[in-house]
């Protein structure tokens, strides 16, 4: 782990956080990043993928390509590029395609498309420093395209209006979708996270693709909360996205969503990480080790306790009163229905101590009310 211990004041870890993590591709890669760093993580994949290896289309397309040569190929994406040459081995033309891609100008969008690009045995002749679509309209809009066959290879959210720009400068455009989105694999889940963000009990909700952003939306709407869940990605959640294409739909709504200087999945983690951590959690340094208070949860000594609403409710009384002591009757306040219940103070005590897992850190001041153990 980066950073100070995890019970450490200011530790990087993100014990009692809750993250939201609405990614298909790679979704396994993240979560356990998170996990390791001591997140919990719900998984709400809002798209799935249409396998490449199957798409008809795609292969189709890949023949036709083979028959007539392009003077240059784009490509978006590392992981849709790998696709498109594991969709051509699987079936027989992988080394016509290399043969004809290796007398075209492959134009690559970004590291990643780079790098893919590499590991196929290729060489791109230009990489777009900002992994945008925007370098690339740029490029073509200075050099020309008139009369050129250009090869486009997309990802699963469409063109970014490359293929309407190359068309409109005289160039003719064969599209390739190495994969395609398609509905949610889990649609309680999606609807699970969507009210938790609505009701700001998470920490932050991480997007990986621009599809993804523009999905998990049309989900809130449907929920009839789309309204909610912007204002809560505007305050209390932090929107994480894992580059700045992803990261378009939320700034159009006036939102200023985490975008790493890198990206990269491993840097989203470590500047989500930061971010959190930044975003002032409450520490208190108790004789269990350090007790940290996040929005939606808390940690003792780096591990998360598990705290219902009501338990977190109270702990953060305790937390505020900064070892002084807590009414029997500001529990009960915190406590729905029980106003009138002498004995739900000491019930809702007696279950926080329980999942805080030392009983001695809640103490009883006698005919006074409870305070939290905390060291000087």
């Amino acid at each position: 782990m980066d950073g100070p211990a995890a019970g450490a004041p200011g530790a990087t870890t993100l014990a009692g956080c809750r993250v939201v993590l609405t990614a298909k591709r790679r979704a396994s890669e993240l979560a356990s990043a998170l996990e390791r760093r001591g997140a919990e993580v719900l998984r709400a994949p809002i798209l799935s993928i249409v396998p490449h290896a199957d798409d008809e289309l795609l292969i189709a397309q890949t023949a036709a390509l083979i028959a007539d040569p392009p003077d240059a190929v784009v490509a978006t994406t590392g992981v849709g590029f790998r696709g498109w040459m594991d969709a051509a081995d699987a079936a027989g033309c992988a080394d016509e395609l290399l043969a004809v891609l290796r007398r075209a100008r492959i134009i690559a969008r970004g590291p990643k498309a780079q790098g893919a690009v590499h590991g196929s045995g290729l060489t791109a002749d230009w990489v777009a420093d900002s992994e945008t679509a925007a370098e690339i309209k740029e490029l073509f809009a200075d050099e020309g395209a008139a009369g050129l066959h250009i090869a486009v290879q997309h990802h699963g959210s469409g063109s970014d209006g490359i293929d309407e720009l190359l068309t409109g400068l005289g160039a003719r455009v064969t599209s390739l979708v190495v994969y395609r989105w398609g509905p949610s694999p889990d649609p309680e889940a999606v609807s699970r996270a969507v009210g938790l963000v609505a009701g700001a009990e998470v920490d932050a909700v991480a997007f990986t693709s621009a599809q993804g952003v523009v999905e998990f939306l049309s989900a809130c709407e449907r929920e009839g909360l789309r309204d909610e869940v912007i204002a809560a990605m505007a305050g209390p959640v932090l929107p994480a996205t894992v580059g700045p294409v992803t990261a378009a739909p939320l700034v159009e709504l006036g939102l200023s969503p985490l975008v790493p200087d890198r990206y990269r999945l491993g840097a989203l983690v470590r500047e989500l990480s930061a971010a959190l951590n930044d975003r002032s959690p409450s520490d208190v340094v108790t004789p269990s080790g350090v007790l940290r208070l996040r929005r939606a949860a808390a940690a003792l000594d780096g591990r998360a306790l598990p705290l219902s609403q009501v338990q977190l409710a109270v702990l953060r009384a305790l937390v505020s009163a900064e070892g002084g002591v807590v009414s029997r009757e500001d529990i009960l306040a915190l406590l729905p229905g029980c106003s009138n219940d002498p004995h739900a103070a000491e019930v809702a005590v007696a279950r926080l101590r329980d999942s805080m897992g030392d009983r001695s850190l809640v103490r009883t001041v006698p005919r006074r009310g409870y305070r939290l153990e905390v060291s000087a």
